[in-house]
């Protein structure tokens, strides 16, 4: 990580250790709101600090009455433009809550709105320890080790530092199979995504932004633990599906989707945590880093079926064009 983002992340850690916590709100939109959804399950399991995660106009519109001095409110926008996101920022701040901003945009409205913006880095030629999953959960992360002190924090954070060599090396084993599942699915109609715990954030952003937003393909998100109650009706044949098989506590919910959705339909993506490159990371860091990894893994998959489909990840029907 590089010291201007780690500088950025300590004095908002400093200001932390002057503060009585008892809630944590992750609030954004989109993509940026599905990289924040780890955050609430991390804390869920690791502290009793209630948390939770807000779209950032519902955090506007219908505030929680428990917003208040003891709050820690992260939010996260990469143009640092999104203008609900600052609105959430600014109303979070003038209620005394102590607010964290994460974006590319370094001086944009919200980098303005918040106590202590972070910046993360983008690009192909960036390290993934600087890019937005990376400093978030580095910023996870440090909070935790204040929070609930335990030496595997800084183990964890340590190991982000990983992330550019493991990215590298998840990119080239799913290269073949991507261009194989893209050729064979360019044109359905639908893709749904199946995950849950640390990893639902990730197919919901792979649902709603990877494969509606970006490729106008029909979707939608299923938690594992829910496909049995109601969604596994539509499973057929040919019906296309991507399951996140974690490696977390969840995974017995991953492995009943599995062994029932392959019974009935020839076209399950599975992407298996225990495939990916793990070995150089400590047992304590593994289900963050193979959650980061997945997104890897899953971009790999998308940019192939968009170059076979011939619709660029860039191309918008509405957004940036419209009043909305």
């Amino acid at each position: 990580m590089r010291s201007e983002h780690l500088s950025q992340i300590t004095q908002a850690i400093n200001e932390l250790k002057n503060r009585s916590i008892n809630t944590v709100y992750f609030v954004a939109c989109g993509g940026s709101q599905a990289v924040l959804m780890p955050g609430k399950y991390i804390f869920d399991k690791e502290t009793t600090i209630p948390s939770q995660v807000y779209n950032a106009n519902e955090f506007v519109y219908d505030t929680p009455a428990s917003l208040d001095s003891h709050s820690l409110v992260i939010t996260c926008s990469h143009s640092g433009n999104t203008p609900e996101t600052v609105a959430a920022t600014k109303l979070a701040r003038e209620n005394g809550a102590l607010t964290i901003a994460l974006s590319n945009l370094e001086g944009s409205e919200l980098w303005n709105a918040a106590e202590f913006p972070v910046h993360y880095d983008w690009g192909t030629d960036v390290s993934d320890s600087d890019k937005n999953k990376g400093i978030f959960y580095g910023v996870l992360f440090k909070v935790l080790e204040l929070l609930a002190p335990d030496q595997k924090w800084a183990t964890c954070f340590e190991a982000l530092d990983l992330l550019t060599d493991l990215s590298t090396q998840t990119k080239k084993q799913y290269k073949d199979a991507a261009t194989k599942w893209a050729i064979k699915n360019k044109r359905k109609d639908t893709i749904y995504t199946i995950g849950s715990g640390l990893n639902y954030g990730e197919v919901y952003s792979t649902a709603m932004c990877w494969f509606m937003e970006m490729q106008w393909i029909n979707s939608g998100c299923i938690h594992s633990g829910e496909y049995f109650h109601g969604p596994f009706e539509i499973t057929d044949f040919d019906v296309p599906f991507l399951l996140v098989k974690g490696i977390g506590k969840t995974r017995f919910l991953d492995q009943r989707v599995e062994n029932f959705a392959t019974k009935y339909s020839q076209d399950v993506l599975i992407l298996d945590q225990t495939n990916l490159p793990l070995a150089s990371v400590p047992e304590e860091a593994k289900p963050y880093i193979a959650a980061i990894l997945s997104g890897v893994a899953i971009r790999v998959f998308v940019e192939a079926i968009a170059y076979h489909r011939g619709h660029s990840l860039d191309v918008r029907r509405y957004m940036w064009h419209l009043e909305y």
